[in-house]
């Protein structure tokens, strides 16, 4: 069923577009998607990449899907593909022809709530001093006296012995400001943290220096999908995929088998290393950050233009 278009401007994309666009994000991202799912079929587990596609829980297909954003119609019989996914629907120009764009009506009101919560989360971050004297310690206080078989990546050694690696965590600094990095540390090394992050106290505690503040761009960015354009989204995934990177050489496993090289956090040269990172990360999430941020405003605007 067609309706007819909001007052709001709409920016008109002609099939041929369109289809470029699809294209060229498609092959963009299956340069990641096609690895990981190559793996997954032969059952071969990944230690740094699977994260991607685990703990941010967006398909590979999902992150393979183009959506255009707000403000942008599609033009021809070939955009009605897209009204087989809830967030679309199609409405009337002025000029009488039928285009396809978001349908602002899934944006209910626990998804406002989100989004000005979001927004209230990103913004808190950009305008926070960046602080980069963690050193990836987190990685550390995960396999703090653990047993071998417990670890998450078992399958790969530890760079230091047990013991050595203790006298590590327990000499440090530990400052973790992530809660969902300091949820998977072991029990006894949370007291050893300087803070006690919790979900309630993110939008105080989270800044952009922070690796995994800046890896959870993509999963903000999932989240807002169908409504965040797929160039924001592969962006955002882009960055977080060098982060892991960076977060798994400078852990405590010995993943060189697999091409990573470890940056020894354990020594001043490696601790200068892994900050020299930090910094580049911290600038290069401030205008992924900045277009959320102006996304949130986008959506929040959109639905109150449809309301008035």
């Amino acid at each position: 069923m067609s309706t007819t278009a909001a007052a709001h401007p709409l920016q008109v994309l002609a099939e041929a577009d369109w289809r470029a666009r699809r294209e060229a994000h498609e092959q963009r991202v299956r340069v990641w998607t096609d690895p990981h799912q190559a793996r997954a079929a032969r059952g071969e587990k990944h230690p740094v990449y699977d994260f991607l596609f685990t703990y941010y829980a967006f398909r590979p297909s999902w992150l393979r899907r183009w959506h255009p954003g707000p403000g942008v119609a599609l033009q021809g019989g070939a955009a009605r593909e897209f009204l087989r996914w809830r967030g679309y629907h199609e409405i009337t120009l002025a000029d009488g022809s039928s285009v396809v764009v978001l349908n602002p009506d899934l944006l209910t009101e626990s998804r406002r709530e989100f989004l000005r919560w979001l927004r209230g989360l990103l913004t808190a971050v950009q305008s926070r001093p960046p602080f980069f004297g963690c050193y990836g310690l987190h990685e550390w206080a995960m396999v703090y006296r653990q047993e071998p078989a417990e670890l998450r990546h078992n399958k790969y050694p530890l760079r230091l012995p047990p013991a050595e690696l203790a006298r590590m965590v327990e000499g440090s600094a530990i400052c973790c400001s992530h809660f969902d990095a300091f949820r998977f540390f072991t029990v006894p090394a949370r007291p050893l943290n300087r803070l006690q992050p919790a979900r309630e106290n993110a939008t105080q505690l989270e800044q952009r220096g922070c690796l995994h503040a800046n890896m959870d761009l993509y999963k903000w960015a999932a989240k807002l999908a169908p409504f965040a354009p797929a160039g924001l989204i592969a962006d955002c995934f882009e960055l977080a995929r060098d982060i892991r990177e960076i977060d798994m050489r400078a852990s405590p496993y010995d993943l060189r088998r697999l091409g990573f090289e470890p940056i020894p956090i354990e020594t001043p040269e490696g601790r200068a290393e892994y900050e020299r990172h930090q910094r580049a990360f911290a600038s290069r999430s401030e205008p992924l950050r900045a277009r959320l941020i102006a996304l949130c405003d986008e959506l929040l605007s959109m639905v109150g233009n449809q309301h008035r």
